[in-house]
């Protein structure tokens, strides 16, 4: 007999929560392992429920889901990762699939959507809400055809923060922007100022600037 997908929800609405695991409770060869309503919770939930996906927030109250993401996919890499979120984010679910995300949903999808996530990232495959799929294939595909940009030693990531620093954006507007916690985004603006040796947030300005970055 084939063991059930084991599932855990990280999501702090409760009402929606409830309502995600009663839809999974009703699926069958889908088991319910567990809950958590905060990010530094997940550590602990998934040494303890053992689960092979993982459905969660990307507007946790304590830190984005996109980093919860980038730390299973560091530390349980047999954990699958569906993230879910209010909106079409493309930028989002680029930045969870390349990240090790295997699924990305709207919430608000129905359940047979769902059950198809659950199913189709415990299998090893990737799924995309289809409001999502065809925008995000396109958008990469955009990427891909785009000229070199300047600044080769910085990440993606550090290039949109180059850019929002560029835009005059202070720090805590930039983590709201990406859904980042504050921390982590004065620790990238940091590494950005030491890779393109800016001496301060002011020269790492003109320095984009005089390359065309957020002017």
């Amino acid at each position: 007999m084939t063991s059930p997908v084991r599932v855990v929800i990280v999501d702090d609405h409760p009402m929606f929560r409830m309502g995600l695991a009663a839809a999974i409770g009703e699926m069958e060869g889908l088991e319910l392992v567990g809950e958590a309503a905060r990010g530094d919770q997940v550590a602990a939930l998934v040494a303890e429920a053992a689960p092979d996906v993982v459905l969660l927030d990307i507007g946790l109250p304590d830190i984005s889901g996109l980093e919860v993401n980038r730390w299973l996919a560091a530390h349980h890499t047999e954990v699958r990762v569906v993230l879910l979120t209010m909106s079409e984010d493309l930028d989002g679910a680029l930045t969870a699939l390349r990240d090790g995300a295997s699924g990305y949903l709207v919430k608000g999808a129905g359940p047979e959507r769902v059950e198809h996530a659950v199913r189709t990232a415990a299998a090893g495959d990737v799924v995309l809400d289809h409001t999502l799929a065809q925008a995000v294939t396109e958008l990469a595909r955009i990427r891909r055809t785009t000229p070199a940009r300047p600044f080769p030693e910085l990440t993606d990531r550090e290039f949109d923060i180059l850019e929002l620093v560029a835009e005059g954006l202070d720090n805590a507007s930039i983590a709201r922007r990406l859904v980042l916690s504050p921390k982590t985004v004065r620790n990238h603006v940091s590494n950005v100022m030491g890779k393109i040796q800016a001496p301060d947030r002011a020269g790492a300005i003109v320095l984009a600037h005089r390359h065309g970055v957020g002017c």
